[in-house]
């Protein structure tokens, strides 16, 4: 990082939500340690109830590193784990880290310097998505092109620039206690929400690609749909919770499924034709696939196309197929901030161990 010799870099909060992680958590804690940033860090790991060897190999860490803190997680669900987190840490700046993500090197040191070059409240960059098998790397593969998740830039990379979201986050701390932290009705789409409140208060997001997290793709076809039906279940209910978020990129997947829908009933009630709708999508996703697939082997490319599929009908079956009394229940649970209120803005160019 460029930064004068006789400034101190702001303390950094390390937040972490985990669910049955043993698979991933060392790893992401040990690429958080391994970082090279001069300021303090701590790391706080929200720990749910995991069905695995988690909570174990969290303990250790805790023992290993002093650094390494844990607070439980009763719900398991990941806003509550991110805000259980946050009221447990005290420093200036908080970084996200899901127990399956691996910072690149370098990442948190860039971050705190692009907050203090743009301003921003938050900034992040690239989900990189990364498999450790043939059906992993076609779903990292399907993640990572346009055709997959449209232009977004935290999939599919680009210039920096103010954004609508990013993945994961680098925070002000003020920024995080002004909103309350997160709103813990959303079970999926939090972050979203998120940046979208922090945007209509007049904070900045900015995606940059210069940060990369590895992240690790869901290991099932079974387990895809179920992340991607959730996603579109919940985009929803953000869309209706705060009127004016949605834009045309979400607006796809629901599509598809209705016109795909529509001519497999035409194709079967009325004439073959009808089937030309979904033969077209089909169609186009191979070909689709065949550029994503580049330089992976032969079993990974040939699962491109499920993988899409896969993501597109659900996440598209899920906006449909989300409840209005979900959003109700959500909008009749609007409550004060769950976090104390910032008193003072942070200069994160000079507070080295600022607290709450």
């Amino acid at each position: 990082m460029n930064a004068k010799s006789d400034v101190r870099l702001p303390a950094v909060s390390v937040i972490m939500p985990v669910l049955n992680e043993e698979r991933h958590l060392r790893g992401a804690v040990r690429a958080i340690l391994a970082q090279e940033y001069s300021g303090e860090m701590e790391i706080v790991i929200a720990l749910g109830p995991s069905a695995d060897r988690t909570d174990e190999i969290a303990a250790e860490l805790v023992r290993e590193d002093p650094r390494v803190h844990t607070v439980p997680n009763p719900t398991g669900r990941t806003p509550a784990a991110l805000n259980a987190a946050i009221k447990a840490s005290r420093h200036p700046v908080v970084v996200r880290v899901d127990g399956h993500g691996i910072l690149s090197p370098g990442y948190i040191a860039t971050a705190v310097r692009l907050l203090e070059e743009t301003g921003a409240q938050n900034v992040g960059g690239v989900m990189h998505a990364e498999g450790e098998n043939a059906w992993e790397d076609a779903v990292a593969a399907a993640m990572t092109s346009k055709i997959g998740v449209g232009n977004a830039a935290f999939h599919t990379g680009g210039d920096a620039a103010p954004a609508e979201t990013v993945y994961l986050g680098v925070f002000r701390r003020e920024a995080l206690e002004r909103q309350g932290g997160y709103n813990e009705e959303f079970i999926r789409a939090q972050d979203w929400e998120l940046n979208f409140r922090i945007r209509e208060a007049g904070g900045l997001i900015w995606f940059s690609p210069e940060l990369r997290v590895s992240y690790r793709p869901r290991p099932s076809v079974r387990a895809l749909a179920k992340q991607y039906k959730d996603y579109g279940r919940w985009r929803h209910v953000v869309a209706r919770y705060h009127s004016g978020s949605i834009n045309l990129r979400y607006l796809a997947p629901p599509t598809a499924v209705c016109v795909i829908a529509a001519g497999i009933v035409v194709g079967a009630a009325l004439t073959p034709w009808g089937f030309a709708v979904p033969g077209a999508y089909l169609a186009a996703i191979v070909a689709g696939s065949v550029p994503a697939g580049k330089g992976l082997g032969l079993k990974a490319r040939a699962q491109i196309p499920v993988a899409l599929a896969t993501m597109h009908m659900s996440w598209g079956w899920g906006f449909l197929a989300s409840p209005k009394a979900l959003a109700r229940k959500v909008i009749a649970s609007r409550r004060p901030a769950v976090l104390p209120d910032a008193d003072v803005d942070v200069d994160v160019d000079t507070d080295a161990a600022g607290t709450r």
